[in-house]
C-alpha cells in the first residue's frame, strides 16, 4: 500500500495521465529530430507506451515500500514487437528521458500540498526502473533474434550441404542479410560444443574485426562457416579459429559467389573427413592440399582432379615424364640411382622432374608433393578412362 500522504497525489496523476502522455509526445516531436521522421503508426505506438508508462507510475507508487518493487516489462506491451525492431535501445532511452522530464516539470501541479519532494524522488527512482525494464526487453529481443538467426543459418547450411539449387541458396542467404562479397569460400571444422547461437556469435565477433562477411551453422558436431569478401580465405579462417573446436579445420576453394558455394562446401567436407589421415596438416588447411587423402577416402572429385590435372598433364607431355617419375620413386628419391636405371645423365632426370613440377605444381623432391604424385599415378592407371581423358 502507498503511504497515506501520497494518496491525493495519486488521484491527481491518474486524472492527468492523458495530458501527460500528449505533452510527452509533443516534446519528443520538438527535441528529437529522428522522432519526427517516424511513420504515423509508430508515433501512435509511442503515445500508447507513454500512456502505459503513466499508469505504471501510479501502480509503482501504490506499491512503494514493498520488498520487491520493480517496474514490470508489461509497460512496453502496449506497442507491437515491431516497434522494438524500429527503435534501438538508445532511442528508447531518449524517449523515456523526455517523458520523465515532462513529468518532473509537472510535479508542482501533480503533487498535493507538501508532497512535492516525495513525488520528485519517486519519479527519479521510477525512471531508473523503467530504463532497466527497457534494457530487459531489448536483451530478450536480441537473444530471440540471435536464436532465430542461428536456426535460419543452420537451415541454410543444411541446404548448402545438400546441394540445393543456386537460386534457393541465394534467396535464403539474402534473407539473412548476406552481401555476397566475392570471393566466397566454405570452412569446416569441429564445433566447440554448447548453444549453437553462442558458437555462431563467437565466429561473427571475430569476423567483424576482420571486416569479412560470414554465415555459420552447427551441423551435427561440425561447424560450417561461409566466408565472403576475404581476399585470402585460408588466412581469414586462421583468424576465426577461436570459434572452432579441436581438430582439423578445412577450407574449400574460393568461388565467385554464394551461388557456387556448394562446390566449396563439398570440397571442404571431403577434406574434413579425410584430414585425420594427415596428422601433421596445418590448421587451417586448404581442401586442395588434401587431394591424396580425399582420393583414398573415396572422394570422386579429388580422384577426378588427380586423374585429369596431374596424371593427365603428365600423360599429355609424353611418356618419358611418367617413366622418370616411376624410376625416381623406385629409387627411393635418389636422383643418381634413377638416372642409372633410365640410362640417362642425372641432369636429364633433374630437368624432367622440374618439368613435372611446372606441369602439376607438385615437386617430386618434396615428401608431401611426392605422396600426391604417387597417388595421382595410381588413380590415373586404375581408372579405365584415364588414357582417353588425358588425350583431351
Amino acid at each position: 500500500m502507498a503511504p497515506q500522504y501520497l494518496a491525493a497525489t495519486l488521484r491527481r496523476i491518474e486524472r492527468a495521465g492523458g495530458g501527460l502522455a500528449t505533452a510527452s509526445v509533443a516534446r519528443m516531436d520538438e527535441v528529437l529530430p529522428w522522432f519526427r521522421e517516424l511513420p504515423a503508426d509508430q508515433r501512435a505506438w509511442v503515445m500508447l507506451v507513454a500512456q502505459a508508462g503513466v499508469r505504471s507510475l501510479v501502480e509503482w507508487l501504490r506499491s512503494a515500500g514493498s520488498s520487491s518493487q520493480e517496474v514490470s516489462d508489461d509497460i512496453f506491451d502496449a506497442a507491437p514487437r515491431a516497434l522494438a525492431r524500429s527503435l534501438n535501445l538508445q532511442q528508447t532511452v531518449q524517449l523515456i528521458k523526455v517523458t520523465i522530464d515532462v513529468v518532473e516539470e509537472q510535479v508542482p501541479h501533480l503533487a498535493a500540498p507538501g508532497e512535492e519532494v516525495p513525488l520528485r524522488e519517486a519519479v527519479l527512482k521510477f525512471s531508473r526502473e523503467v530504463a532497466f525494464a527497457a534494457a530487459r526487453v531489448y536483451a530478450r529481443a536480441a537473444e530471440s533474434r540471435g536464436a532465430w538467426d542461428a536456426r535460419l543459418q543452420a537451415t541454410l547450411v543444411d541446404a548448402l550441404l545438400r546441394g540445393d539449387t543456386p537460386d534457393t541458396l541465394a534467396s535464403r542467404a539474402a534473407a539473412l542479410g548476406w552481401a555476397d562479397a566475392p570471393p566466397v569460400a566454405v570452412a569446416v571444422g569441429r564445433s566447440p560444443g554448447g548453444e549453437a547461437a553462442a558458437v555462431v556469435h563467437t565466429v561473427y565477433r571475430a569476423a567483424r574485426r576482420l571486416g569479412v562477411e560470414v554465415l555459420g551453422g552447427v551441423h551435427g558436431d561440425r561447424l560450417v562457416v561461409v566466408l565472403g569478401g576475404a581476399a585470402d580465405p585460408l588466412a581469414a579462417t586462421e583468424k576465426l579459429l577461436v570459434g572452432f573446436g579441436d581438430g582439423p579445420v578445412v577450407v574449400g576453394p574460393a568461388v565467385p559467389s554464394f551461388d557456387a558455394a556448394t562446390e566449396s562446401a563439398r570440397a571442404a567436407l571431403a577434406g574434413y573427413r579425410a584430414a585425420p589421415a594427415w596428422p601433421a596438416a596445418p590448421r587451417p588447411v586448404a581442401a586442395a592440399d588434401l587431394l591424396p587423402e580425399r582420393a583414398l577416402a573415396g572422394d570422386a572429385e579429388a580422384r577426378r582432379i588427380l586423374r585429369q590435372d596431374v596424371f593427365g598433364a603428365l600423360h599429355r607431355a609424353g611418356g618419358e615424364l611418367l617413366e622418370t617419375l616411376d624410376a625416381f620413386f623406385a629409387a627411393g628419391g635418389v636422383l643418381e640411382s634413377a638416372a642409372r636405371a633410365l640410362f640417362v645423365h642425372p641432369n636429364t632426370v633433374r630437368y624432367r622432374l622440374r618439368r613435372v613440377s611446372e606441369l602439376t605444381s607438385l615437386a617430386p623432391f618434396s615428401g608431401r608433393d611426392a605422396f600426391a604424385l604417387r597417388v595421382a599415378l595410381a588413380v590415373g592407371r586404375l581408372d579405365p578412362g584415364a588414357s582417353s581423358a588425358a588425350q583431351v
